[in-house]
């Protein structure tokens, strides 16, 4: 883990060490994908609405700067296999920290996925990535699901979760990403025993922004550093307003009927 904040690190996480990401890493394997369409579109939303940075890909951190501004970039830095393969493949990483660098990016995100299929590919990787980076004092964002997207049913039980974390703090990543275990208690236990932040992703796309803006709420009151949400922003018909309801509950800790109101 970072021995200090560099502003690299206050980029991506505000004063009161809570952040909320916006993943747009997605099309990097599933091409186009509704609401991505035009992406400095909405990254100039989600700069209104208020959200800290972005994971994404070279493609969007090289051609869309001006829109990006002074969100803080996690640049994904693996992948390698996308939807159109016949048969899956395991990931590899694509870029560097000097990549990285280049683009000037805040961060670096990647998979980890201990105890999928391919673990012997993607944990190997990591610890590679998070020695390089060490060396430019560059933070490592990692993805850290048990089983990655194999069997989530039965792979992601709070036990597992809290595995896959602490897997990934002790290979040295600086912060990680992963699922919520479905209940405060559960992950509250998750968090103490992992002591490097953690940020939950948004999963797949909410019918209801009730539900969405709970789960959010109980990870961050279990002690989550904040979120990082992909469909649930980019495919809303107002990107704007659902940040903003999502940073109100992070950063403001705003109740979720007060968050409804940025809907408005």
């Amino acid at each position: 883990m970072l021995g200090l904040k560099t502003h690299r690190w206050n980029h991506i996480f505000r004063e009161d060490d809570k952040t909320l990401i916006v993943a747009m890493d997605h099309p990097g394997a599933f091409g186009m994908m509704e609401g991505t369409e035009k992406p400095g579109q909405v990254i100039r939303q989600i700069r209104a609405g208020g959200a800290d940075a972005l994971l994404t890909t070279y493609g969007v951190v090289s051609q869309f700067a001006e829109e990006i501004g002074d969100l803080g970039i996690i640049l994904r830095v693996d992948g390698g296999s996308t939807k159109l393969a016949a048969d899956p493949s395991p990931s590899k990483l694509l870029y560097d920290v000097y990549d990285a660098l280049r683009v000037g990016a805040d961060a670096v995100g990647s998979m980890g996925m201990p105890g999928s299929m391919f673990e012997n590919e993607t944990l190997p990787y990591l610890a590679s990535l998070v020695a390089q980076c060490a060396e430019w004092n560059v933070p490592v964002m990692a993805e850290m699901l048990p089983g990655g997207f194999e069997n989530p049913a039965e792979m992601w039980t709070p036990e597992n979760i809290g595995h896959a974390c602490r897997i990934g703090a002790e290979m040295g990543v600086d912060f990680i990403k992963t699922t919520y275990s479905g209940d405060v208690d559960s992950f509250r236990s998750i968090v103490e025993r992992i002591y490097v932040p953690i940020v939950v992703l948004g999963g797949g796309k909410s019918k209801n922004p009730r539900d969405l803006l709970s789960s959010i709420q109980e990870a961050i009151q279990a002690g989550a550093s904040g979120v990082a949400v992909g469909r649930n922003i980019w495919r809303h018909p107002e990107p704007a307003k659902i940040t903003a309801a999502i940073a109100a509950i992070i950063h403001q800790d705003a109740t979720v009927d007060a968050a409804l109101k940025y809907l408005d």
